[in-house]
This record gives structure tokens, sequence and C-alpha cells, in this order.
């Protein structure tokens, strides 16, 4: 069980009550002498990690013999010390002076002598992650740095993703800083799945596996999660990668999606300038492709993006952007290509049939970006004249089906009652699986609310008999109230674990 602070509504958790945290969960008798190593986010994820960083060091800097941070970079472009910097809010002078034995890291995912394997999922346990999808031998690769420390400490947001369902926790490690087997495999099984039926739902497929390689990594590990809200912090879980994960996702889901009536037929959706290419900026299209109307048009307008992207660039222009059923049904052309690079190929262009060789998608995708119509064209996505898009010109038109989101990327839109293909796919088994899992976790979702902290949360088996009767009959009665009004089996499926 997570320990936690939620801000209070029309507040934002401060940097004051993250020290408090800090301090109740990191004693310094544990950290006396260890060597740490702090795991946090590139650039393409917003969040306050300089104020969690900073009171992490001012609370075990004095008892650690070494803290070192590490990039979680994924596929992501190596960042400059000047830019780390930035990410952990200091100054140079503090860089030079404070912060002056802390050594900053990049993850090297395509660097074979970075990485150590430290085990292997096997054909038949990969077979039962999977629900049956795939059954192959991968080896877990991870940065071998960690193994140079004592603890790993997580430092970083969770945002709905298109990958994972929510991103943080493991993710971090897999594929934060990992190598490229598992990384490319489970971003192909997401593919596969497709992005409306993972993104925004927690226990996922991809979790699952992701959650398996995280247990292979033997070392201590202690997990912040962060949950931003309106450019501060709307709350902070600590715990191990799991659990603090786990409560961060639930708060997520209440303040980063979205929910709309209808679909739209036209949607501009405007890439913040930390997305500076198309690898990152297509979360532009996965945040939004759940409430864009059949034949419709999603705009990604970003003309400072110039780029597809400068590692897997030549890689895409090669293979182009097409449904998943292209690369499917065409398999053995492409299954050499990396699977990562398909997955993403997918994601950006969205749903849609490749039959009789002919491909036909769901709805376009146009880009008014730094991309000329050529590139565009290579591409197999739409073009359009970023110099000819008045963004305002698109707002508060919602009642003509025109969206228009000027920070896209990271707010995820679904729709309130969504097609069958942006429904997750489930069996009786996990809806038995989360009627107990709901028990299990009843001191949880009945304690937590606004402005609590998460210090000395009951557990359900600390409870009176007398008090469980009545935490159950409250249940009971809420179940069958909601059954008799006809309750959305779908919001049903959303708020449960284990989905």
């Amino acid at each position: 069980m997570a320990n936690f602070i939620i801000a209070s509504a029309g507040a934002q958790v401060s940097a004051a009550e993250v020290a408090r945290l800090v301090g109740k969960t990191c004693p310094l008798s544990e950290y006396a002498g260890q060597r740490v190593l702090a795991i946090i986010p590139d650039a393409t994820r917003s969040a306050p990690v300089g104020m969690v960083f900073k009171a992490f060091y001012d609370q075990v800097a004095g008892a650690v013999r070494q803290l070192d941070i590490m990039v979680a970079l994924g596929t992501h472009q190596p960042m400059s010390e000047q830019a780390i910097c930035k990410r952990i809010e200091i100054t140079q002078e503090e860089r030079e002076t404070t912060y002056r034995a802390v050594r900053f890291f990049n993850h090297e995912w395509d660097n074979p002598d970075a990485l150590r394997e430290i085990g292997m999922i096997l054909k038949a346990q990969l077979n039962e992650l999977t629900g049956g999808r795939f059954a192959m031998d991968i080896p877990v690769e991870i940065n071998r740095k960690l193994y140079e420390y004592d603890r790993i400490v997580i430092l970083g947001p969770v945002f709905p993703h298109e990958v994972v369902g929510f991103s943080g926790g493991n993710k971090y490690l897999f594929p934060g800083v990992s190598g490229p087997k598992l990384l490319n495999f489970f971003h192909w099984l997401a593919a596969v799945i497709l992005n409306p039926k993972i993104i925004g739902h927690k226990w996922t497929v991809v979790r699952k596996v992701i959650d398996y390689a995280g247990g292979l990594v033997d070392l201590p590990k202690q997990c912040f999660c962060m949950v931003v809200q309106d450019g501060g912090l709307g709350g902070i879980f600590e715990g191990t990668p799991e659990t603090a994960w786990d409560e961060a996702a639930d708060l997520s889901r209440d303040l980063h999606v979205t929910y709309k009536e209808k679909p739209f037929r036209t949607v501009l959706s405007c890439a913040p300038p930390m997305y500076n290419e198309l690898w990152v900026g297509g979360k532009c299209m996965y945040k939004l492709e759940p409430v864009l109307a059949d034949d419709g048009e999603l705009i990604i307008y970003a003309p400072h993006i110039k780029e597809v992207s400068v590692t897997h660039g030549q890689k895409i222009y090669s293979v182009g952007y097409h449904c998943r059923d292209y690369f499917l049904n065409q398999w053995e052309r492409f299954k050499e290509e990396p699977w990562g690079v398909l997955a993403h190929s997918t994601h950006v262009y969205g749903q849609g049939t490749f039959i009789d060789g002919i491909e036909k998608p769901r709805a376009r995708v146009t880009l008014a970006t730094g991309l000329s119509s050529e590139q565009c064209r290579r591409l197999n996505l739409g073009y359009r004249d970023p110099k000819t898009v008045d963004v305002a010109a698109f707002a508060n038109r919602e009642d003509e089906g025109v969206l228009l989101v000027p920070k896209a990327g990271e707010e995820l839109f679904q729709l309130k009652n969504p097609p069958a293909w942006a429904r997750p796919d489930w069996t009786w088994s996990q809806a038995i699986s989360s009627f107990f899992g709901i028990w299990w976790r009843l001191p949880v979702l009945v304690g937590r609310k606004p402005g609590d902290s998460g210090f000395g949360l009951i557990t359900w088996g600390s409870l009176s008999i007398k008090s469980k009767m009545m935490i159950t009959g409250m249940w009971w009665r809420r179940w069958t109230r909601a059954v008799r009004r006809g309750w959305c089996w779908r919001r049903m499926r959303m708020r449960l674990p284990w989905w």
C-alpha cells in the first residue's frame, strides 16, 4: 500500500508537503552508506521532477555514499548536462556547488556493452502473460549501471499511455532503461491490441509483461509517482513501483481523462514545444483517436517539428505510416523490421483495414508541421501548410463537430459511451479477479479523498468485525443500486482493478 498526498480541491501539493512525505518514507537508517541511483524522465514528460528530487537529495545526501541520476530515455535522444539541470530545476551555479557530486547518466539502449541480461521471459510464460497472443522466448536486458548501486529510486509522473495504459512505475525500467528486445516486443504487442483498447486502462496485458520484467530486477526499488494538475502537483505516491503506480494511476484517470458525448469530425491537436520530433509528437494523435469520428480528420499542428525522428527516421521513411492490418497481412515482408517502429507507425496512423491490397484508414491524420508535402507523402500521411492554419478558427466549435486542443499529448479524450473498438477486451476470469480485487482494496477506496495524506492507512485485516460488516453492507447497497439504475458497464470496467 502506497503512502500518498493528494491536493485539496483547487490547490496543489506544496514543496513542504513533498519534503514531509520524503522524510517519512526515506529514513536515514535505510540509506546510510548506500549508493543510490535516481531514475528520472526526460523532457518529454511534464512534472515537477525538480521539486521531488531536491526534497529527496536534502533528505539523504548527507547519509549516502553516492547519489547519481540516470535519465530514462527509452529510445529518445540523450540529454545534455544543461538540459538535465533544467529537468531537475537547478541552476548551473547549483550544479557546480550543491550538486557537484551527483553524476548524470543518459541511458544507452542501443549500446550492447551498456546492457546486462538479467533473465528471460520464456515462451510458456509469455503466452500466459499475453493471453495467448504471443509465444516466444524474450531476453530481459537492462542498463548494467543499475547493478553498481545498492538502491534504485524512481521519480516520475503518471499519465494515460498508448502502450501500457498508464505510464509510470516499472515503465521507468522497461523501456526507460532497458534494452531493445523486450522494448520492441511490448510496443508491438500494444499495437496488435490497438491503442484505444489500451490507453487509459490500468490492468493491460502490456502492464503485466512490464511488471513481470520489473520483478527480475533484483535490487531494492522505491518509487515516487507524481500526478500533474494544472502545471503543479495534484498528488504524489510513494511505495514500490507496483503499489505507488497503482494508486497514482487512479488519480491520473480522474485528472487526465476528459469525456465527450460524441465524436468529432475535425480535431486540431496542437503539440507543445517539448515534442520536438514526430516520434514523440505522435502523442497528439494517440490521446485523441478515441474521440475522432469515422472518416474524420485529425490535424497535428506543430510548426516547430521538422524531424520525424533522429534515431528512427530512416526506418520510418522506409516503412511509412500504416494501420495494424497492413503489417499483419504482409508479415513476412515486415517481420524483420524493428517492432517498435512498426508500433509507432500504427499508433500515429490509427485504425484501418487492408483488404485485397488496398489500405483504408478509419480516419485521416494530417501533419501541419515543419515537414514538407513531399515528406508527408513519403510517410503516407496528409499534409497541410501550417501557415494556413488559423488556430483560433477551430475554437468554440464543438457543437459543429470541431475540437481544438491547445496543448495536446498528455490529456486523454474518450467518449462517455465508446464504440466496441475503443473498449478493452476482457474475460470472465478477469471479471472475477476484479470482483475480489475491489474487496481487497476497500480501505484505499474508502479512505482516500482530496486533501488526504497516506500516513497511517488502515488495512482490511485490522478492521473490527463490525467495521467490516458496515463497509461490506455499504458496498453491497451501492452495487445493487447501481445495477438497478443501469450503471454503465463501461464505467464499471474502467474503475475496477485488474481489468
